[in-house]
């Protein structure tokens, strides 16, 4: 895993314009109209899937996993490649990486696929999920479902989590070499990576012992840049311009039927996990025992049984799912 994972981000460029479904969307920002990447899967009336990748700076890859699950159940799911990710337009601009920009491009691309109250559910994974609370305190109206996955609604609870618990499992002089890295400024030397893919990642991010080519792709494809602009250079804790970004208090204000997924081996606390289920609404905790932070990969039937559960929970009436 530990080279193949780490392929520098040098991925052909495909233009993928031609392939049925594709769609790319203009986007009004402050400083320009830009074009986003999405591609539409199946047709259900009901159930429109709307994806929100990790990163910032990802892409739609990371969800191909779900793709035999979503359509063996006939859900409408659509990938979207966020400003800034894989096959959208990347402009070189900082004033565009923020949470507010983030939030109203989404709202852009619903209204251009055309979703709404009776049929949009929203699912983000990671900051697609900080995006996904954003979004849904903003526009809340306008869903008729939520799953955040793998994701916190706190940045500083996230460090404390990553430097009181998973720093402590690791390997003492792992962490202290990180750490010393990290002080220097040294994220983007080769033995930063060599400490971290196989103490950190292979544990926390994905534990398959050989990384399917899907997760490889999106991780080539990365926009490092405004991951760093927005959570900053380390990989371990967050910073950036979100480093207080902090939604817990803001939770009770999410009254649309929501799914939480956690995992155990995540770099998100699956504890907070749970506890954000029970400050919305109208929450649903589902635990991924055997996955991580890739859950969606390295525990992907019971993260696809649990979506898929929570779906058809909303689409009968109910606002929450027993797991």
């Amino acid at each position: 895993m530990a080279t193949s994972t780490l392929r520098e981000y040098f991925a052909p460029r495909v233009d993928p314009s031609e392939v049925a479904g594709v769609r790319r969307i203009p986007v009004r920002t402050p400083k320009g109209s830009f074009t986003v990447w999405t591609k539409r899967f199946g047709h259900n009336p009901r159930k429109k899937l709307l994806l929100l990748h990790g990163g910032p700076g990802g892409g739609h890859e990371l969800f191909e996993s779900l793709e035999p699950w979503l359509a063996a159940e006939g859900v409408e799911f659509i990938y979207y490649d966020q400003l800034g990710s894989a096959f959208s337009d990347q402009p070189a601009d900082d004033d565009l990486w923020t949470l507010e920009r983030f939030v109203n491009e989404v709202e852009q691309v619903r209204l251009a696929l055309g979703l709404g109250r009776d049929d949009f559910y929203l699912l983000g994974c990671s900051w697609g999920g900080m995006l996904a609370i954003e979004y849904a305190l903003a526009h809340g109206q306008h869903l008729k479902g939520l799953v955040i996955a793998n994701s916190t609604s706190s940045v500083p609870d996230f460090n404390r989590f990553a430097n009181d618990v998973i720093a402590r499992r690791m390997d003492p002089a792992v962490i202290a070499e990180v750490r010393s890295l990290e002080a220097a400024g040294a994220h983007d030397t080769p033995r930063y990576m060599e400490l971290l893919v196989p103490h950190y990642w292979a544990v926390y991010a994905c534990r398959l012992p050989v990384w399917p080519d899907g997760l490889n792709r999106a991780f080539a494809r990365w926009n490092r840049h405004v991951r760093k602009v927005m959570l900053g250079p380390s990989q371990f804790t967050l910073s950036g311009r979100l480093a207080r970004w902090d939604r817990s208090g803001d939770l009770p204000r999410i009254d649309v039927p929501t799914l939480f997924m956690g995992a155990t081996w995540d770099i998100m606390d699956p504890a907070h996990m749970r506890w954000m289920s029970t400050q919305v609404k109208h929450g649903s905790y589902h635990h991924c025992e055997a996955g991580s932070h890739g859950a969606i990969w390295d525990d992907t039937a019971t993260f696809a049984k649990g979506l898929l559960a929570f779906l058809d929970a909303v689409d009968q009436g109910k606002k929450t799912v027993a797991f």
